[in-house]
């Protein structure tokens, strides 16, 4: 495959596994996965843990994209999702890239389950 094409990543994670890190770790884990305006938006939701794992599998599924593409050392806080009321999520990348991407992301959730898929085309 060449490096420039356009990757893609998946991942799923059980809502209830994220609960679990969020009581058990609190702000560390938090801090270690998602950025201070993720956390926000997804406490100020119904069901804060089915949306903070959501953004988990949408940062795992562009982490994995990334490192199909060549990019190392890839930490999921460096990886934003955003959202605003009735728009789809975008994806901000505060990493130091080998070279600038165009990400997309499209994530899905039920009560126990949270499922992303990322393309990531370089720019």
């Amino acid at each position: 495959m060449k490096p420039e094409s356009n990757k893609v990543g998946t991942d799923i994670v059980e809502v209830s596994r994220i609960r679990q890190l969020a009581n058990e770790h609190g702000e560390r884990f938090y801090r270690h996965v998602y950025t201070e305006a993720e956390v926000k938006w997804c406490q100020g939701r119904a069901v804060p843990a089915m949306h903070l794992a959501g953004r988990f599998a949408a940062k795992e599924a562009v982490k994995k994209a990334l490192l199909a593409s060549g990019e190392e050392n890839i930490p999921l806080s460096g990886i934003e999702i955003i959202r605003q009321e009735g728009c789809p999520p975008e994806v901000s990348l505060h990493l130091d890239l080998i070279r600038p991407y165009h990400c997309q992301v499209s994530i899905s959730h039920t009560d126990s389950l949270a499922t992303a898929v990322a393309i990531v085309a370089p720019q």
